[in-house]
């Protein structure tokens, strides 16, 4: 009685982490070395994601009847989760880029606005620029029409001031 006393804890926190989150991405990150479990998580820590190691049957408990559900199949072997509750591409983005680096870190599946995905999906959702990128390249496509117009506004009043100067003298 007393180890389901002590699991509760752990089984609300993960649930409070995820509840609310953009997207959940499961790992296993086994034969990390030291060195690249510490960069990724702080990769992942300024990025705002959590990231945490957990027992599969914690985390079963946290997701049951949320859409987390459905990556029960998936917990299988150790793993890590990693939440985003602001950027739904970020956990995917970073561990990624380290999978690619760190050969030994496999993506397992994840979560992300609601839909699951296989580690294939993930890897699909990675190539997704943040929101924030995807936002300067909105407005740096809008702002190169207006600043291509100011240019030729400016180059035609360059023009017309010169044609006014060498005007002046002959007015004389």
């Amino acid at each position: 009685m007393a180890k389901v006393e002590l699991k509760q804890p752990v089984v609300q926190a993960i649930a409070e982490d995820v509840k609310d989150a953009q997207a959940v991405v499961l790992v296993d990150y086994r034969g990390l070395t030291v060195a690249q479990d510490t960069a990724m998580r702080k990769e992942l820590r300024e990025a705002g994601v959590i990231y945490k190691v957990c027992k599969n049957t914690m985390m079963r408990r946290a997701f049951e009847g949320t859409e987390f559900a459905g990556l029960d199949e998936y917990l299988e072997g150790p793993s890590a989760i990693a939440i985003s509750k602001d950027d739904a591409t970020a956990p995917a983005r970073i561990i990624c880029k380290f999978a690619k680096e760190a050969k030994a870190l496999e993506v397992k599946a994840g979560v992300v606005e609601g839909n699951v995905y296989d580690a294939n999906g993930i890897v699909e959702l990675s190539k997704v620029p943040s929101r924030e990128e995807l936002l300067s390249k909105l407005l740096g496509s809008i702002q190169s029409p207006i600043t291509n117009l100011a240019r030729v506004l400016n180059q035609i009043a360059e023009q017309s001031g010169e044609g006014a100067v060498e005007e002046a003298p002959a007015a004389e």
